[in-house]
């Protein structure tokens, strides 16, 4: 079975990769000049750099959720305004993805990463100052792109730093980030307002940034490495792929702009814009394609010819389409339907984050042993948990279904910590380091049109219950939930696909 299908690289291919440049020692590691174990060590603490950072753009997406009502109040946004709060930011870092992920493989991550850093932690204090509706909006745009600059760099410095086991270690840090953030925006967001509250409190939902972000800033220069002398050989600074980067980017804004402004956009003229976005992404793949003949194309499309990388893209677009979603119903369910407080609400939701985080980190660890059949077994644990959570909110509509629903949410959520990080680290298995940052913007674009796919598909689902004569907030949360475990299945579907083709294709 190759390593490519079962996250057990060969020991033929760990030469050859090494013969390419492809695993390299990290610049600390070159650059020092005591012992090779202090150079190591290095890479830990610029870890915990990057998952931090990470931790942050990444939380900004759910933890708004919860300020919504706090914004309204403080200055009057109206409900397209609240909308675009929110898809705003999803919209625009999506799009800076896998341009930025390039320029950091061509340049510098450094560089790029530090960059991303000090305009998220400005964008931060332009959104927490805003005076109006159109103020609070340009700066969520602006703080979203930047976000879309820092996040690829991550992954390419986890594939420049380490290497086997370690890699998916790392990678299994990053897991539990994204699927902490992802979780635990609701309580913070909660904590926040209840301190600071409700009309000024939203404030500090963007405020919480500025002390993180200044103080990463010195550290991420000292501790994060350059690029290794032999990535970057024999590019030239026009691989940047200008014309690349525009239809992928046309291409990207025309397929999540009907998702994001599904709510707030009426009609179905507005999805037109799929088809004609799958059209300019035709067009980009034969441009990357002729692109690719003469220089660094924006995408280097040969990545999905291996399996792990295609179909790992795939899945975590399936998979993100249903788990996004979950915290999204569940937020509105607790506080528009059964009134509670956004600390109410975020607690509801710890149980997921705290099972995430755990499993994510193990799975990180044994993954490389395991290969694709543990992410079949996390997401058959997610089915499962989901089910549950959506049986106790019919045997308990009442308010006490924060605790009914907090078992299976556990369950769930341990099962989304075993796909999440292990996906990613079987997905870029076999990405040279060189591609690193190019290739995890491709996955992580993948993730956000899936986010904002499930949502829309999840909250019509949803909100066909509750907007009828008779709101039904409990029904249209069950409904949402099977919505959503039927993406997960979707997904269990691609991992055993690509289980079954590791099997009758042995190396």
């Amino acid at each position: 079975m190759s390593a490519a299908r079962t996250g057990h690289p060969s020991r033929y291919v760990c030469e050859q990769r090494r013969k390419e440049g492809v695993v390299v020692a990290t610049a600390p590691e070159r650059a020092h000049t005591g012992s090779e174990d202090k150079g190591r060590d290095r890479r830990w603490p610029a870890l915990a750099v990057c998952l931090a950072a990470s931790f942050m753009t990444l939380l900004d997406i759910s933890i708004v959720n919860v300020a919504l009502p706090s914004i309204r109040t403080g200055i009057g946004a109206s409900q397209s305004g609240l909308q675009w709060v929110l898809s705003g930011y999803a919209l625009t870092f999506g799009l800076a993805l896998v341009p930025a992920g390039r320029t950091g493989d061509v340049r510098s991550r450094r560089t790029v990463f530090l960059v991303g850093l000090a305009l998220f932690t400005a964008t931060s204090a332009l959104a927490g100052a805003a005076q109006n509706e159109s103020w609070l909006v340009g700066a969520r745009l602006l703080q979203g792109a930047a976000g879309g600059v820092l996040v690829p760099q991550v992954s390419g410095f986890i594939q420049q730093m380490f290497r086997g086991a370690e890699r998916g270690r790392a990678f299994g840090l990053l897991g539990a980030t994204i699927g902490v953030s992802t979780a635990v925006g609701p309580l913070l967001g909660g904590l926040l307002i209840q301190a600071f509250g409700t009309h000024e409190g939203w404030r500090w939902v963007f405020y919480v940034n500025l002390p993180i972000g200044l103080a990463l800033l010195p550290v991420a220069h000292r501790l994060l490495p350059g690029p290794p002398p032999d990535e970057g050989g024999g590019r030239k600074r026009s691989d940047l792929d200008p014309v690349g980067v525009l239809l992928l980017g046309a291409g990207t804004v025309a397929l999540l702009l009907p998702f994001v402004q599904e709510e707030q956009w009426s009609g179905p003229l507005k999805w037109v814009l799929v088809p004609v976005a799958l059209l300019i992404l035709a067009g980009f793949t034969g441009w990357e394609r002729r692109y690719a003949r003469h220089r660094e194309p924006l995408v280097d499309l040969a990545l999905f010819r291996h399996r792990s990388y295609g179909l790992g893209v795939l899945l975590s677009l399936l998979y993100f389409a249903g788990f996004t979603a979950i915290f999204f119903i569940l937020t509105l369910y607790l506080q528009n339907g059964l009134h509670y407080s956004a600390l109410e609400a975020g607690l509801s939701i710890m149980p997921f984050a705290l099972g995430s985080g755990v499993a994510a980190a193990i799975g990180g660890r044994i993954v490389t042993r395991i290969g694709r059949p543990l992410v079949a077994a996390g997401l058959l644990t997610v089915i499962v948990g989901l089910l549950g959570t959506a049986l106790a909110a019919h045997l308990d509509s009442g308010r006490s279904v924060g605790w009914a629903t907090a078992a299976p949410l556990l369950l769930a959520g341990l099962g989304s910590g075993l796909v999440i990080a292990p996906n990613q680290t079987l997905t870029l298995n076999e990405v040279p380091v060189a591609r690193a940052g190019s290739a995890g913007g491709v996955l992580q674009t993948a993730q956000r049109i899936g986010s904002a796919a499930g949502i829309a598909a999840v909250g019509s689902v949803f909100f066909s219950r509750v907007d009828s004569r008779h709101a039904d907030w409990s029904g249209g949360f069950q409904l949402g939930l099977i919505t959503s475990t039927g993406l997960a299945a979707l997904a269990l579907v691609v991992a055993l696909v690509d289980i079954a083709g590791g099997h009758r294709n042995p190396s």
